[in-house]
């Protein structure tokens, strides 16, 4: 059975291409998940006021606000990224790929293939 998990543009207020690790719920400096959730591509309890950390997939933002990358290519393709989300649908599969590749695009004129 799929889960319904809710997509959006990440926020962010700049742009790295520094190696990439995904960040734990303790790596940001605050306890409010609203806006820890602006880090993420998909969350599977709303980004508003989601229940837990472990509801939100696919980090591209780290901890300072930047943009990576990095983390895009991540979340696009590979081990780590939506194809390895359980229980996600085909058409959600194909948003966070768009937001992935228009964002790359957009911010570091790169293609993600």
């Amino acid at each position: 059975m799929a889960t319904s998990y809710d997509v959006h543009r990440p926020e962010y207020s700049g742009t790295t291409t520094d190696d990439w690790s995904a960040p734990d719920e303790q790596d940001f400096d605050t306890d409010d998940l609203s806006k820890i959730a602006a880090h993420f591509l998909l969350s599977a309890s709303g980004f508003e006021d989601p229940d837990k950390y472990g509801d939100l997939k696919l980090p591209v933002v780290d901890p300072e606000g930047n943009l990576n990358l990095n983390a895009l290519e991540t979340a696009h393709g590979g081990a780590h990224s939506v194809e390895a989300v359980d229980g996600i649908d085909d058409e959600t599969k194909e948003q966070v790929e768009d937001i992935c590749e228009d964002l790359a695009h957009s911010e570091f004129d790169h293609e993600i293939a």
